[in-house]
């Protein structure tokens, strides 16, 4: 036999020696208490009463309680050494129970006592009550000792294991963004705050329709830096729930500027409401690679499928041929004509008069010189293939009210610039994204290479559904701009969305390179990638293994997932996972969160309730629009014919 056999031997012994010696007590007890009834039922002795009164000497009878106390004190002791068959089906219910009516009937029972009732009925009422509630004690006890204490179906979903400290101090600069939330540590709530200490480095805003990014994220990025003096462009795809936002907590928050910033908007559905602005400006336009971002930005806004096929003869064709379109009205009369509306019509010019104008501009030739050669070499079918496609896309963009905001100059898209800052909203149209995406795009494109520069007002540029627009630069943006003060928010719904309009190479560098995020419920490959990048956590396993005669327990920890890629498609509308970034000299050591932004219900609503309309800035009408629109088809026909007549005279001149 084994020492564990023998050990489980003696153990046996002592228990079963303790049980005996709680219900020789009790036997004691119900001969001292009940001892006239054994009287008349000749149940007595002189050794018995000897050893009784002997007993009685010390003390353990002075009460019927003590000896009741010794006699359950013994018995509970023995039990805490018994080792049941454990059993699943045992309900604490049914424990509580037993020891409840047990513990009942045992010490009540000292009532029957005082009964004026005879003393053989008396003493067996006592007996039996006494005796039973012992017994139920007794089968109590023994099924808590079979009882599994350790149940694996408390946290069926393992949501305690995966709670985690956050942070849960505010950490606040002049730059910074900060979320008040709560979140659950171990079943318990409590306070918390999400702390962009450095919204330079970029903050990705995920979730997917209904998740909660505009009213719990993004409207506090726009409120907080509006407070903090920040310049501010925002992309507001459903216009004009952000641009309201904006334009009202300016109106709050002007004094905390040095320079009083203008606001601007511009939205081609109400007119009424929307600024004139060019793109194009010829002031912002330095040299010929600007004409050429800006023709790569249109275009591929345009046609998306061209993303993932850049440096094919069909598609930079037709983006050199736009440049060269730019360029030549950059330079024409110091950029007199030059906005997009003038590049649209003069594309649509006759291949007979636009290449002889064109190649007028020394600097162009070697982008339009492959399109002349097809045109003299009758290669029509080539040139087709070459230019149509630029064409028929610039002229989906051919309607009076693009032509009338395009064509204006109300405001420059400078928006940091110290001495005149500016808060730009962009409005599109749901309905018309992939029109006026494009052309939004542009104004971006030029935004953003106007910004990204020293010396400049610090500058929050935020993009709600950033997908529904093509930006090329956004990468660099956020890698560049972080030292010129160029805070970047960008918004969308899932990162799939991203790989679609972006390409997979540039959709996965813009998710890698932005230091902060933040996500609401998403699904599917962006809740893998999620997940993986928050990391893993110190876990507590246990497992309960159940035989016929014993119970094993054993507990564990391991590296798990913190947040796993179900719990993230999981989340509750305002519920949020992320990560956020710090800065040498302020940092974070809890930069994982997953909490719930704790948004003012009511207040938001009541300050909604407040706002004002953003004003009416224009008084045009269809009238006016229209005279704009045939204004520029007049003045490039005279352009051309003038560039016709000059090198005609030109000729004749040589001749």
């Amino acid at each position: 036999m084994s020492v564990t056999g023998e050990n489980e031997q003696g153990l046996r012994k002592i228990i079963d020696l303790t049980r005996f010696a709680s219900i020789f007590v009790l036997l004691l007890h119900i001969y001292f208490y009940c001892y006239g009834a054994f009287v008349q039922w000749g149940l007595r002795s002189e050794i018995s009463d000897r050893l009784l009164q002997n007993i009685a000497n010390t003390g353990l009878f002075s009460s019927a309680l003590n000896s009741k106390a010794l006699s359950v004190g013994l018995l509970v002791v023995s039990l805490l050494g018994w080792q049941g068959r454990k059993d699943e089906q045992i309900r604490r219910r049914l424990i509580a129970v037993y020891l409840l009516s047990g513990l009942v009937l045992f010490v009540g029972s000292d009532v029957l006592l005082h009964l004026a009732l005879p003393m053989s009925t008396i003493a067996s009422a006592y007996m039996v009550t006494t005796v039973t509630g012992f017994l139920l004690i007794l089968a109590g006890g023994s099924l808590l000792s079979r009882l599994v204490r350790n149940s694996l179906q408390n946290d069926v979903f393992n949501h305690l294991n995966e709670t985690f400290p956050q942070e849960e101090r505010f950490l606040g600069n002049e730059y910074s963004i900060n979320l008040s939330a709560r979140y659950n540590l171990k079943g318990k709530q409590r306070k918390s705050w999400i702390n962009i200490i450095n919204p330079f480095r970029g903050l990705l805003v995920i979730g997917s329709p209904g998740a909660g990014k505009s009213w719990f994220v993004i409207q506090h990025v726009i409120k907080q830096h509006i407070e903090k003096g920040f310049a501010m462009f925002v992309y507001d795809f459903k216009y004009d729930d952000l641009s309201k936002i904006a334009y009202n907590w300016l109106q709050r928050h002007k004094d905390k500027y040095a320079v009083p910033p203008s606001f601007y908007v511009i939205n081609f559905d109400n007119l009424s409401q929307s600024h004139r602005c060019n793109p194009l400006d010829p002031q912002s336009m330095n040299d010929i690679t600007d004409a050429t971002e800006s023709a790569r930005t249109i275009l591929l806004g345009l046609n998306r499928e061209w993303v993932n096929k850049q440096g094919d003869f069909f598609v930079e064709s037709p983006i050199n041929f736009l440049t060269a379109v730019i360029w030549f009205l950059r330079k024409y009369e110091d950029g007199k004509y030059c906005t997009l509306p003038h590049v649209i019509e003069l594309m649509q010019t006759d291949y007979e008069e636009l290449f002889p104008v064109l190649n007028t501009e020394p600097e162009i030739e070697v982008l339009v010189n492959p399109f002349i050669t097809a045109y003299q070499n009758d290669a029509m079918e080539q040139l087709e293939g070459q230019v149509a496609s630029a064409k028929i896309g610039m002229a989906r963009l051919a309607s009076p009210q693009l032509y009338w905001v395009l064509s204006g100059n109300d405001f420059t898209l400078d928006i940091n610039n110290p001495e005149a800052p500016k808060i730009v909203c962009m409005a599109n149209n749901p309905e018309k994204q992939q029109i006026y995406g494009a052309v939004l795009s542009l104004y971006i494109s030029r935004l953003v290479r106007q910004v990204n520069k020293k010396d400049r007002l610090k500058c929050s540029l935020v993009f709600d559904e950033f997908p529904t627009i093509y930006f090329g630069g956004i990468d660099s943006l956020i890698a560049t701009a972080r030292s010129n003060k160029v805070a970047t928010t960008l918004a969308m719904q899932d990162f799939s969305q991203l790989k679609k309009d972006y390409g997979r190479e540039q959709a996965d560098v813009i998710v890698n390179i932005a230091g902060n995020i933040i996500s609401g419920q998403v699904m599917g490959e962006t809740a893998k990638v999620l997940s993986e990048r928050f990391g893993k956590i110190m876990q507590d396993r246990q497992s309960v293994s159940i035989n016929r005669t014993d119970t094993s327990i054993s507990h564990s920890k391991q590296l798990d997932s913190a947040l796993p890629a179900s719990k993230i498609a999981s989340l509750s509308s305002g519920e949020f996972v992320g990560m956020v970034a710090d800065n040498p000299y302020e940092k974070i050591s809890l930069k994982i969160f997953h909490s719930e932004v704790l948004n003012n219900y009511h207040k938001p609503k009541k300050e909604n309730s407040t706002y004002i309309n953003i004003p009416i800035v224009s008084s045009s009408d269809a009238q006016s629009v229209g005279d704009t629109f045939y204004q520029i088809k007049i003045e490039i026909k005279k352009l051309v014919q003038q560039e016709l007549k000059k090198i005609q005279n030109k000729n004749q001149a040589l001749d």
